[in-house]
């Protein structure tokens, strides 16, 4: 059973499509990111929901820092909140980790699309620690939006990468990890975000209604 507390639900019940979103490794389903995003993105055609993998509300509860949940535990609960939120047009969505663990249900899930915000791709300064290789034969239509020079995966570091051709990437101009920009870009966080979620919709509305 879902407990109320650990989602966060934003626009209309019955939005023709409805984004469940993840939160990355290190911060919950309340950070900044997620929600100037989710913001962006909510209204009467798009519903998003926020949750927390079972870690994340552990620490919601009494305030420790805990490691991620072990990667069974993060499926497990993925694919009991698609369950729990079935909609016909379901995108699963995900920052860093939040993503990573969606691309591995999203196939199984069939879900209408599968929106990945900063791939994990290696861990700073481990580039030979490479992950991602469910990115290259996922079959979800599925949209990437990665930081030109995220520390997880660079623009420089992924240009040869395999994507399958269900995957289309979007790059945020010299964005970090959280897509913000260096103020010599002449862009602003809020730039970035604004063009990530312009880029959700267009993806959104791009994407076929098999139902």
């Amino acid at each position: 059973m879902v407990e109320a507390l650990d989602v966060i639900r934003e626009g209309a019940s019955d939005a023709p499509v409805r984004i469940l979103l993840a939160h990355g490794a290190g911060a919950g389903m309340e950070h900044d990111f997620l929600s100037r995003l989710s913001a962006l993105l909510a209204g009467p055609q798009i519903e998003v929901v926020r949750f927390n993998f079972p870690y994340m509300s552990k620490r919601a509860q009494d305030g420790k820092r805990r490691p991620p949940d072990r990667q069974p535990v993060l499926l497990a609960h993925w694919r009991e909140m698609v369950k729990a939120f079935a909609h016909p047009r379901l995108f699963v969505a995900g920052k860093s980790m939040g993503g990573r663990m969606a691309a591995e249900i999203a196939d199984e899930m069939n879900a209408a699309g599968l929106l990945i915000l900063g791939y994990p791709f290696h861990p700073p300064a481990k580039p030979d620690s490479w992950r991602g290789e469910v990115l290259k034969q996922i079959q979800t239509p599925t949209l990437l939006l990665q930081g030109e020079r995220d520390t997880f995966g660079s623009r420089a570091e992924l240009v040869d990468f395999p994507f399958s051709p269900n995957l289309s990437v979007h790059w945020l101009t010299d964005g970090d990890h959280g897509f913000k920009p260096r103020k010599a870009s002449g862009l602003s966080e809020q730039d970035n975000l604004q063009r990530a979620a312009d880029r959700i919709i267009d993806f959104i509305a791009g994407t076929p209604n098999l139902g």
